[in-house]
């Protein structure tokens, strides 16, 4: 990770500080989804195959949950299992409460405005997997479904060698999910936005994934009549902002903790002092050296940077540039940060909440915006899967005193139809 003091940067150097590592949207990836996204497209099912086959070693299958989900809670340590219902139960238990009310107000005498809320028919989720199956995901995204009322989910997720990992099989299983397509990357974007073989077209498709995932999903949306997509949601990213009296050895384990995720993830800490910034920057040397997965956090803190700057108060206004997909206040007292900051996926305050309990058990969704987009959009609630519609009642008389100054506006606009629609009411 690079060091760097924030009041030496100029404007070009504070945002290459912020810069997004370049390989997320090369030009070389936006070609190879626009291909993969044709064929898939052009070519149906058979196409599907023959791509999944390239990269995946396996044409797509749906695989039934029900006996796998048995193997699962038979062969999986029995602490997981809890864990995993438990986790599921915060899951359920937000997003239940989290359900939009419906409105009613009466504007004026007789015209009463509505807002009523709809689950939408069918929605499309990604789940990632390959070589860390993220069954997480699968309650994060499927249990706010759930609580919205969907009627239909359907699930794509990569291949495991043995192909569907138990701990996806035991979510699906807790989310009422019957069966899960094993097929992953662009392809499976494009198979729930077109349709393929058995797999139907998706109205909206929500999950997270690699660069080539959110790429596919961003070109997909773009479409005429394309589906609707739940946010930009790519590689990992978190920023820290750490006080004095912040723990190096926890500030460098949330880092590693979004670090092992992906090369192109990102990790960001902003502190307001030089030895806690030293400090934590040599617990991540001494700490990434025993994961795993080292390799692939050494790459991804590569993209990292360490920025000290000269009080909290700028802490949360580079935070406000970034818009991080995590925020973690390592810091005493985090909520005059948490009024400060406008743009973020996720908070997590003080110096006893990791990241990690939300990406696993809190209870909010870990599905959330990357790549800046957290200036504009939210990460997955129960609202991502409903819709709001309008009713409009309107009395007789209510129509009758309308109707002139409807048609009085619609003829500012020169919309002459317009206002015989709304004059056809007084003459009623």
């Amino acid at each position: 990770m690079t060091p760097l003091s924030w009041s030496d940067l100029d404007v070009e150097a504070r945002a290459a500080a912020l810069a997004r590592p370049p390989a997320r949207r090369s030009p070389e990836l936006v070609a190879g989804v626009t291909a993969i996204l044709e064929e898939v497209r052009s070519g149906g099912w058979n196409a599907l195959c023959r791509i999944a086959e390239r990269i995946d070693g396996r044409a797509p299958e749906a695989v039934a949950i029900a006996p796998l989900a048995t193997a699962a809670r038979a062969s999986l340590p029995a602490d997981a299992v809890a864990a995993m219902e438990l986790a599921a139960d915060n899951i359920r238990r937000f997003h239940d409460a989290s359900r939009p009310a419906d409105t009613r107000v009466e504007t004026m005498p007789g015209l009463v405005v509505e807002k009523v809320w709809r689950p939408l028919d069918r929605v499309g989720l990604y789940v990632p997997g390959g070589a860390t199956p993220l069954f997480s995901t699968l309650l994060m995204l499927a249990l706010p479904a759930r609580a919205a009322g969907v009627r239909e989910i359907v699930v794509v997720t990569p291949p495991s060698p043995g192909g569907l990992d138990p701990a996806i099989a035991l979510a699906a299983e807790l989310c009422g999910i019957d069966s899960i397509w094993t097929v992953g990357g662009a392809q499976a974007i494009a198979a729930l936005a077109f349709g393929a073989g058995d797999i139907p077209p998706c109205p909206k498709i929500c999950g997270p994934g690699n660069a080539w995932v959110a790429e596919a999903k961003t070109q997909a949306s773009a479409l005429p009549g394309g589906p609707a997509i739940d946010m930009p949601a790519g590689p990992s990213e978190l920023m820290v902002i750490a006080d004095r009296n912040a723990s190096p050895v926890m500030v460098a384990a949330d880092l590693l903790s979004q670090a092992e995720h992906d090369a192109s993830a990102q990790v960001l800490l902003v502190s307001d002092t030089t030895e806690i910034a030293s400090a934590a920057l040599a617990e991540v040397e001494r700490q990434v050296a025993e994961l795993p997965r080292a390799d692939l956090a050494r790459r991804s803190l590569d993209h990292g940077r360490a920025i000290v700057v000269r009080d909290l108060a700028e802490a949360a206004s580079v935070a406000n540039i970034y818009a991080p997909e995590h925020l973690c206040l390592a810091v005493d007292d985090p909520e005059p940060l948490i009024a400060a900051i406008n743009n973020a996926g996720a908070i997590f305050a003080g110096h006893a909440a990791a990241e990690s309990f939300g990406d696993y058990l809190a209870g909010s969704s870990h599905v959330l915006p990357t790549d800046g987009a957290a200036r504009a959009w939210s990460g997955i609630t129960v609202h991502s899967f409903m819709k709001a519609i309008s009713i409009q009642r309107v009395s007789e008389s209510a129509g009758q005193a309308l109707a002139a100054p409807a048609a009085a506006l619609a003829r500012l606009e020169s919309l002459e139809a317009h206002a015989r629609a709304a004059e056809a009411r007084a003459a009623a």
